[in-house]
């Protein structure tokens, strides 16, 4: 139970502990079930006749579900209850995860990976926003988001090797299946050890406030993958400008009604934004690294798919270790300190990155990675919880779907502008160190990109 503190506040006792590690198991499954696809794609490729254009929706519709709907179930979770739609989700999440694994075409598995993405939005906020209030202390929150975003980070990382593990054993429908005990366990122990939270002045849920939101963050997510992947086009400039006036309509929208879908007046909490801004900022920091260091393992090293994700774990070790050290960091010294010593750990790291050439060996290239990851870390966690704890009790879930909203757009936007930004920097280096005498249709395929290269 809680107990109050000389300062009044109330401390969490063994039941929010215990609690805590019930929310933890969906966070690793939500994180998990981004990544651990990327090495059954080729077994359930060939069982399902899927074409190269339906293998990127199944990989990509989960993400791009959560991404949309992430605001809608935050805010619905401050309406219905955090705990109820927590509940609901994991429900959902595991009947769907056994649809999954049994799909029997790839319009059904497409199908599927979508609904997992709805329930998946669920998760994801309803859980920030429950350990947001039960951990009100302020230094007992920072401890327990830091735990929340170490399982976060280490469903990403571990995705790729659980189904490495699984394929080997089994089939390609078992790494859906994993799903499916987590979430029952979610839901036997959840009524006794999570607390019930809500807004009980939150009026009903607008839909078209809703359809806004999906029309603004769907095809800008989109938009943004597209270029990151084809470079620049009509298509996704064009869905990127649709989101951004569907966002203009759904913010005028919100700030006319009574009960709006998004409190805008969030963003008038200078703290909430600006811890908002830093977890942008971070993420998009981290998907940036991620695109090109994938990248040089595999095309530069030449690393097969599963030796180059092994060399993926000390990245992720490199996050995990600093979203752990981040709240010990943030007693000694502000917040703000704790982020700014981050950066300059980071900046080191991107130093290093500068330095790296064709012939450098992997372990310094890592060490660099490991920097940049160690450093970006508390940015993510301190940010986080900024992020949630400037706002009232009865606002977290609206919070955390905008924390975790940011985190999805900055990891898209790092992606697309700095993989943009490279792609431009490899051309013109490409111009000058072109070996001549090559024939024409290589020269062509070069030019395209390093993987078009490397064929070539």
């Amino acid at each position: 139970m809680d107990t109050p503190t000389a300062a009044g506040t109330l401390r969490a006792g063994r039941r929010e502990w215990i609690g805590l590690a019930v929310l933890a198991l969906p966070t690793l499954l939500a994180a998990l079930d981004f990544s651990v696809l990327f090495l059954a794609l080729p077994f359930l490729g060939a069982d399902l006749q899927a074409s190269n254009a339906q293998l990127l929706w199944i990989t990509d519709i989960y993400g791009f579900m959560v991404a949309g709907f992430l605001v809608t179930m935050g805010t619905l979770g401050d309406r219905i209850g955090r705990r109820k739609l927590l509940m609901i989700g994991a429900a959902v999440f595991g009947a769907v995860s056994i649809v999954a694994a049994y799909a029997t075409s790839a319009e059904m598995l497409i199908l599927a990976r979508a609904v997992l993405g709805i329930a998946g939005a669920t998760l994801a906020p309803s859980v920030l926003a429950l350990i947001t209030n039960m951990f009100r202390d302020p230094r007992q929150r920072a401890t327990a988001i830091s735990l929340w975003a170490t399982c976060l980070l280490a469903g990403v990382a571990i995705g790729p090797i659980v189904g490495g593990v699984l394929l080997e054993v089994f089939w390609w429908g078992s790494v859906f299946l994993i799903g499916v005990p987590v979430m029952v366990i979610l839901l036997l122990t959840a009524p006794f050890l999570l607390p019930e939270f809500r807004d009980e002045e939150a009026g009903r849920l607008d839909l078209v406030s809703v359809a806004l939101s999906l029309a603004a963050i769907l095809p800008i997510i989109y938009g943004l993958k597209d270029l990151a992947e084809n470079g620049f086009g009509g298509v996704p400039v064009l869905a990127i400008v649709a989101g951004g006036a569907f966002g203009a309509l759904f913010v005028g929208r919100q700030r006319r009604l009574t009960h709006p879908l998004l409190d805008m007046r969030l963003f008038g909490n200078r703290s909430f934004s600006a811890a908002l801004g830093i977890h942008l900022l971070g993420s998009l920091l981290v998907g940036g690294v991620g695109f090109f260091y994938a990248q040089y393992l595999q095309l530069v090293h030449g690393l097969e798919p599963l030796r180059a994700g092994l060399w993926l774990i000390p990245d992720a070790l490199g996050l995990i270790a600093g979203a752990l050290i981040s709240p010990v960091i943030a007693r000694r010294v502000r917040p703000g300190t704790a982020i700014a010593l981050g950066m300059a750990v980071m900046a080191v790291g991107f130093l290093m990155l500068t330095q790296v050439e064709t012939t450098s060996g992997l372990v310094f290239v890592v060490s660099g990675v490991v920097l940049v990851s160690l450093g970006i870390a508390p940015s993510f966690v301190l940010s986080t919880d900024l992020v949630v704890g400037s706002v009232p009790p009865t606002k977290a879930g609206s919070a955390s779907s905008l924390s975790e909203t940011g985190g999805e757009l900055g990891i898209a936007l790092g992606v697309a502008l700095l993989g943009s930004v490279g792609a431009a920097v490899y051309r013109m280096q490409l111009a000058e160190t072109m070996p001549s005498g090559l024939p024409g249709e290589a020269v062509t395929a070069a030019e395209e990109s390093l993987a078009a290269a490397a064929d070539a």
